[in-house]
């Protein structure tokens, strides 16, 4: 028999139902998703890369992960003492496999003034942001930056896994940064409270769907795509708003599914 775990539903209340959003926004959010994921492995394949050639102590202090045409960039360095500048000492770029990346390192290290010097401060400055601001679960934290319209960037804070077959979904915000990196423009909670969903014994191809609920905003998130596409075995996640209905495929693709009332024949 199909199972279909359901970990929280929210109740419904009344006036105006606002409408669900439309194709192209959900497209955008799970391009953002994937884009996330993609960051995500490129970073772990990186640093395992990196980790091989087994570097000096101290030749870098953080990595910045970069989307191109060819594939991931990861640079592995630290902001200089001026902070105007980004020194890169390692460089793995990703090959013709997606877990595969040859490093290249730079003595003395290779100064860059563009994407990565902007990542890096934003970085910090969301960082600095979510310290002072922060109220829930205190545990290890993800970071990871994507480029956003007119050079902006989007910098996320989500919690990392730190148990094995446990994917952690809550507790995330999202950032929208300046060009260079400096000033918060925009800081949007995805989710507050975190649940911990673990891989259930016995057949995966019992399991067709997980489900969670959405009180902050009718839309489903950039990091519930991300959940989808990291969380093993591959089902897709039912994300229930007060008034909609979203289903995220196994491969980050969302669909309106319909009202709650509908979906789950509530009487």
């Amino acid at each position: 028999m199909l199972e279909i775990i359901v970990l929280a539903l929210i109740g419904l209340s009344g006036g105006d139902e606002p409408r669900p959003p439309g194709k192209a926004e959900l497209a955008a959010i799970t391009a953002r998703g994937r884009d996330l994921a993609g960051y995500d492995a490129a970073a772990w394949h990186a640093s395992d890369a990196v980790m091989e050639t087994r570097p000096k102590p101290g030749a870098f202090q953080q990595y910045i992960a970069q989307k191109t045409a060819k594939g991931w960039t990861v640079a592995f360095g630290r902001l200089n003492e001026k902070r105007d500048r980004f020194l890169i000492a390692y460089e793995a770029t990703q090959g013709a496999k997606p877990d595969r990346f040859t490093v290249k390192p730079f003595d003395p290290p290779r100064a860059d003034a563009g994407f990565v010097l902007a990542a890096a401060l934003g970085i910090e400055t969301a960082l600095a942001d979510f310290t002072n601001h922060f109220e829930g679960e205190q545990r290890p934290y993800n970071v990871y930056v994507l480029p956003a319209p007119k050079d902006r960037l989007w910098t996320y804070l989500l919690p990392a896994q730190t148990k094995a077959k446990v994917w952690p979904l809550g507790g995330d915000v999202r950032y929208l940064v300046s060009p260079d990196g400096k000033k918060i423009l925009e800081k949007r909670q995805m989710h507050k409270s975190i649940i911990e969903l673990e891989q259930r014994e016995g057949d995966p191809s019992q399991l067709v769907a997980g489900t969670h609920s959405h009180v902050l905003s009718e839309t489903p998130e950039d990091s519930d795509v991300f959940h989808v596409l990291a969380r093993k075995p591959a089902v897709a996640e039912l994300v229930c708003t007060e008034h909609c209905v979203f289903v995220v495929e196994p491969d980050g693709a969302i669909k309106f599914v319909g009202k709650p009332d509908d979906v789950f024949q509530k009487k």
